[in-house]
C-alpha cells in the first residue's frame, strides 16, 4: 500500500504546486504525479538533513519541505518538459 500512498501523495503535491506556481504548466497529470512523487523524496531528505523528519504530531515542517521541493520539481521539469516538446515540434515544423 505504500506504493499507493505515494501516487496520491505525489498527485497532490504536484497540483498544489502547479497551483502556486505562476503561469500554465504544460507538464500532463502523469507527469504532475511523478514530479509530485520526487518533490516529496527531496523534502523528505531535506527533512532528514535539518534532523526535523520526525516529530511528535503531525510533521509540518517536512510538509512544508516536501511541498518545496515539488514547487521546485514541477518547475524545473516544466521547463525541460517545454523544451523537450517545444524543440520537438520546431524540427518537425522545419522539415
Amino acid at each position: 500500500m505504500s506504493w499507493l500512498w505515494a501516487i496520491i501523495v505525489g498527485l497532490v503535491l504536484g497540483l498544489i504546486a502547479k497551483a502556486i506556481i505562476p503561469g500554465k504548466q504544460q507538464i500532463p497529470l502523469w507527469l504532475t504525479t511523478v514530479f509530485g512523487i520526487l518533490g516529496s523524496i527531496l523534502g523528505n531528505a531535506a527533512a532528514g538533513w535539518l534532523g526535523v523528519a520526525d516529530t511528535k504530531g503531525i510533521d509540518w515542517t517536512r510538509h512544508v519541505l516536501q511541498l518545496i521541493g515539488a514547487i521546485v520539481v514541477v518547475g524545473v521539469g516544466d521547463m525541460l518538459w517545454s523544451s523537450i516538446r517545444g524543440g520537438g515540434r520546431r524540427a518537425r515544423a522545419s522539415r
